[in-house]
C-alpha cells in the first residue's frame, strides 16, 4: 500500500484533497506534488488540504507543503489545510509555518474563507 493515499472531491469551485496516512520522503511527497501539480494544469486552483488522517509529515513532507504553496500561489491559487493533527499543528508551529498556512478546524469555515 502507499504511505498517502489522496482522495479528491469538489466543493463548489474548491477542491478538497482528503489525505490519508504519512507525507514522508520518496512515495508520500511525491504523491501530494503529482496531485497539487496535476490540479494546476487543470486550471484548478482552489485547494484545500484535509490532514485529518495524516499520521506523520517528516522535514521532507514539510518541504512538500510548502513547495505545494508556492507553487499554487504562483498560479495565483490558494492552498490552505484543514483538520490538522496536534503533531502537524506542533510542527508547524515549530517551524513557525503555522504563520504561512491559513489554518481550519471545520470544513465549512475553510470553505467559506475561499470566497
Amino acid at each position: 500500500m502507499a504511505e498517502l493515499n489522496i482522495t479528491e472531491r469538489q466543493a463548489g469551485d474548491v477542491t478538497i484533497l482528503d489525505m490519508n496516512g504519512k507525507v514522508t520522503i520518496g512515495e508520500g511527497s511525491i504523491a501530494l506534488r503529482n496531485a497539487i501539480r496535476r490540479l494546476l494544469g487543470e486550471g484548478k486552483s482552489k485547494i484545500l488540504l484535509n490532514l485529518g488522517n495524516v499520521g506523520y509529515v517528516d522535514s521532507s513532507g514539510i518541504g512538500e507543503l510548502v513547495s505545494s504553496f508556492t507553487a499554487v500561489n504562483k498560479e495565483g491559487g490558494t492552498l490552505k489545510l484543514l483538520n490538522l493533527t496536534q503533531k502537524i499543528q506542533d510542527l508547524l508551529a515549530i517551524t513557525k509555518l503555522l504563520t504561512v498556512f491559513d489554518v481550519f478546524e471545520k470544513e465549512d469555515e475553510a470553505l467559506s474563507s475561499f470566497e
